[in-house]
């Protein structure tokens, strides 16, 4: 927010402004796609647990699993707001195909091992 608040009088302050806003951009973006990561990993480790975890606290891999799923799509959201304000397409497309990337096969993962679960507790 601070780059906005820039000088952009003359055309040296238009382009330092603009610079520092595309950087913090670019920055904006690599923190949402971190949790990204980290949600997609927590996906895959809580599909496991539902297959392999102790059945006295299986509960915990369907929670794990919802929790980590919403936290993918929502973190993917900020991802797509600030891609959408880059004007450096190769980062861009670099940042979404990684995205959908992580997005592929989340849903599926995410139901069997809530199914899993529900299969075992219920």
């Amino acid at each position: 927010m601070a780059a906005y608040g820039m000088p952009k009088e003359t055309d040296s302050e238009k382009a330092a402004r603009t610079e520092t806003i595309q950087a913090a951009l670019k920055q904006a973006t690599e923190v949402p796609m971190g949790c990204c990561h980290l949600a997609r990993e927590v996906i895959d480790l809580a599909l496991t647990a539902s297959e392999k975890g102790n059945l006295n606290v299986i509960s915990d891999a369907g929670v794990g699993v919802l929790a980590a799923y919403a936290a993918l799509r929502s973190a993917a959201l900020n991802v797509y707001i600030n891609a959408k304000m880059i004007s450096d397409k190769s980062f861009v497309d670099a940042k979404l195909g990684e995205l959908e990337g992580l997005l592929d096969g989340a849903e599926a993962a995410t139901e069997k091992a809530y199914d899993i679960v529900k299969g075992k507790v219920s």
